[in-house]
């Protein structure tokens, strides 16, 4: 299979490992070693990783040798690191102290510099409620201070809203983001939670929001401030009646063609595009087939971007 789109600047197609651990894999995992297997064969590039345990937690490769020898494995594979999700459910950015909170960013920075990772994944872990003034202030102040560490690592920090956690609405996304105005900090646009944010209003507290032009206009207004991208399918519903369903590509109600052709100068700029199967039951099954679908996608944005030179 050829895994390289039409030009080398193009993005690349990474998988998140979560799809294999959390949801109908928490029971029984798979390790880090066998998805890292199973997304080389499929075709991918690179690979998101899961930093909750069993996949690789970056208190668990606190030494220079052990990340050396994780390193080692992926590539091994053939595989690149596109980002890193770690668990930061020991210290909510919004609830925890500042100095807990920041302490966990300090670890997974120190990972993310031995693997070599740009990009490092956080959201609010707080489950959903209206908006609170003063833990905005928390949340803002942390983010800040949180993106201040990254910039001086060459890290980005990027914030995945969604439907499950604090803070989804299009009116609180624009909110953050003008309160925290460090260039490392952005938005992880995640085409599944884009749809049942903006579209479905999903999961909302007040009066519900929604924005015409769907997924494709969100991240028209957003352009400026994505970092990572996950992208995935959505049916409109919510998993377990918490967070979007991602659901293969061609059983949802996302236009993907539309969303390229409205912010291809976005999505052709970033060197990943992550593939989120989290929660869906036949992963193993439709992970790999995603693979020319997205590939296609990202050929269609270069067309784009080269007609528009």
């Amino acid at each position: 299979m050829d895994k390289h789109p039409a030009t080398s600047t193009a993005p690349r197609v990474a998988f998140g490992s979560w799809a294999f651990s959390f949801g109908p894999y928490a029971s029984d995992p798979w390790s880090f070693d066998r998805v890292c297997r199973y997304v080389a064969d499929a075709g991918y590039d690179g690979i998101d990783i899961n930093g909750f345990r069993p996949h690789p937690h970056d208190e668990d490769y606190a030494t220079v040798s052990a990340t050396s020898v994780l390193k080692a494995a992926i590539q091994n594979h053939g595989l690149s690191i596109s980002a890193f999700a770690p668990d930061f459910t020991t210290a909510p950015p919004a609830d925890a102290p500042l100095e807990d909170y920041l302490a966990r960013v300090d670890s997974a920075l120190r990972f993310c510099q031995r693997m070599d990772i740009s990009i490092l994944r956080t959201d609010t872990i707080a489950a959903p409620g209206p908006f609170d003034p003063a833990r905005f202030h928390r949340l803002t102040t942390a983010w800040t201070r949180a993106a201040e560490r990254c910039a001086d690592a060459g890290v980005d920090l990027v914030w995945e809203f969604e439907p499950g956690f604090w803070l989804s609405r299009p009116s609180e996304v624009f909110r953050v983001l003008d309160a925290v105005t460090n260039p490392a900090f952005g938005i992880l646009f995640d085409t599944s939670h884009a749809y049942m944010t903006a579209v479905m209003s999903a999961r909302q507290f007040g009066e519900p929001e929604h924005i015409d032009g769907g997924v494709a206009r969100y991240a028209t207004l957003l352009a400026d401030r994505i970092k990572h991208f996950h992208i995935i399918d959505s049916d409109g519903t919510l998993h377990d009646e918490d967070t979007s369903e991602h659901v293969p590509f061609g059983r949802g109600l996302i236009d993907f063609d539309d969303l390229v052709q409205a912010v291809a100068p976005v999505l052709g700029r970033l060197p990943w595009w992550t593939v989120d199967f989290c929660f869906w039951p036949d992963t193993e099954r439709d992970a790999a087939s995603a693979v020319p679908f997205v590939h296609e996608l990202i050929n269609t944005t270069q067309n784009i971007l080269e007609r528009t030179a």
